[in-house]
C-alpha cells in the first residue's frame, strides 16, 4: 500500500483517522536505550526519548494495526485511553515525517 497524503489540521499536526495504519518512516527506527533505560525513536537528526505511553503507542505502529485497533489494544492495557490524544500524538509524528500512514 502507498502512504496516504497528509492533511495538516494546524501547525505541527496532521489529521489521522481511525482506519489509518501508521508505521515508522523509512529513516526512523524504534529502539531501546540501555543508557536511558527507555524506548527511543531514532532518526537522522536526533534521538527522541519516549515516555511509557508514547512507546506503547509506537510499538503498535507496524503498518498492520489501524489507529482504532491501537486504541483498543491500549485500552486492554490501561484504564483510560482517549482516542483523540492518541490521534493527536500520531498526527504530530506524521507532520514531522517520523511516521507514515497507509489507508485502511
Amino acid at each position: 500500500m502507498e502512504p496516504t497524503p497528509v492533511t495538516r489540521t494546524r501547525p505541527g499536526t496532521a489529521e489521522v483517522s481511525g482506519t489509518d495504519r501508521p508505521r515508522p518512516a523509512r529513516h526512523v527506527r524504534l529502539d531501546y536505550s540501555r543508557t536511558r533505560q527507555r524506548r527511543i525513536l531514532l532518526h537522522p537528526e536526533a534521538v527522541v526519548v519516549l515516555n511509557g505511553t508514547g512507546a506503547a503507542i509506537l510499538e503498535l505502529c507496524d503498518g498492520r494495526h489501524t489507529v482504532a485497533e491501537i486504541v483498543t489494544e491500549l485500552g486492554t492495557r490501561y484504564r483510560s485511553v482517549p482516542e483523540e490524544e492518541v490521534r493527536r500524538f500520531l498526527g504530530r509524528l506524521v507532520a514531522r515525517h517520523w511516521l507514515e500512514l497507509t489507508d485502511g
